[in-house]
C-alpha cells in the first residue's frame, strides 16, 4: 500500500542531495511530486553540475510515484508565483506537502575569511537563495493548503541550533532555517496547517 498515493507535494530544490532522496522517498509513497530547480537538461545552473530535475522527476516516476520536473528559480517571484498557479490548475487546487531545500550557498561561502573580507556579494546572494526563496516558496505555497486546511511546510536545514559554523553568511542562512519554522508554527495556528524543521 501506499500511504502517500493521491497526495500532492512540491520539493523546491529537487536537482539533487536531500532534495532529490525526499522526492524519491515520497514518490515511493505514492505522491505526485513536483521536482522543481534550476538545472534542466540542456542548461545548468551556477552550480554548473550534472544532475537535472528532469532526472529527479524520473527516479520519482520509477520508485512508484509521479515526477513532474518545472523549472523554477525560487528566487524569481513571478516564476514562484507561476509554478502555484500550475499546481493549483493542475490538481484542482491541492497541494499537500511542501519542502523548501533551495541552496545553492556552497560555492558562495568563503570559509575561514572574516565577514568583512567575504565577497559581500556573494554573502548577499546566499542569503537570498537559502532565505528569500524559502519566503517566496512558502508565500505562494501556503495559500493552498489554507483553502483545504490542511498541509505540511517542511525546511531542510543542517542543523537546529543558533551556533555558529564557521562562516557568517552560511551561519545567518542555517540559523534562519531553524526560527522560521517556530515562527511559522505560531503564524499558522489558526489553520490545520503544520511547519516543519
Amino acid at each position: 500500500m501506499k500511504p502517500l498515493l493521491g497526495k500532492v507535494a512540491v520539493v523546491a530544490g529537487a536537482t539533487r542531495g536531500a532534495g532529490r532522496g525526499i522526492a524519491v522517498a515520497l514518490g515511493e509513497a505514492g505522491a505526485t511530486v513536483y521536482c522543481t530547480g534550476r538545472s534542466v537538461r540542456g542548461s545548468s545552473s551556477d552550480m554548473n553540475r550534472a544532475e537535472t530535475i528532469e532526472d529527479t522527476a524520473e527516479m520519482v516516476t520509477a520508485s512508484g510515484g509521479r515526477g513532474i520536473p518545472i523549472r523554477v528559480d525560487h528566487t524569481v517571484e513571478d516564476e514562484v508565483k507561476a509554478l502555484f498557479e500550475r499546481i493549483e490548475r493542475e490538481q484542482a487546487g491541492r497541494l499537500d506537502l511542501l519542502v523548501n531545500d533551495v541552496w545553492g550557498g556552497d560555492p558562495l561561502t568563503e570559509w575561514n575569511t572574516p565577514f568583512w573580507e567575504h565577497s559581500l556579494d556573494n554573502g548577499l546572494l546566499m542569503q537570498r537563495r537559502a532565505v528569500h526563496s524559502h519566503m517566496i516558496t512558502s508565500c505562494y505555497g501556503a495559500p493552498l493548503m489554507i483553502k483545504r486546511q490542511q498541509g505540511l511546510i517542511i525546511e531542510i536545514t543542517d542543523g537546529v541550533d543558533y551556533r555558529y559554523r564557521g562562516n557568517l553568511y552560511y551561519s545567518l542562512a542555517k540559523i534562519r532555517s531553524s526560527i522560521s519554522p517556530k515562527r511559522w508554527r505560531r503564524i499558522l495556528s489558526h489553520t490545520k496547517l503544520r511547519h516543519w524543521l
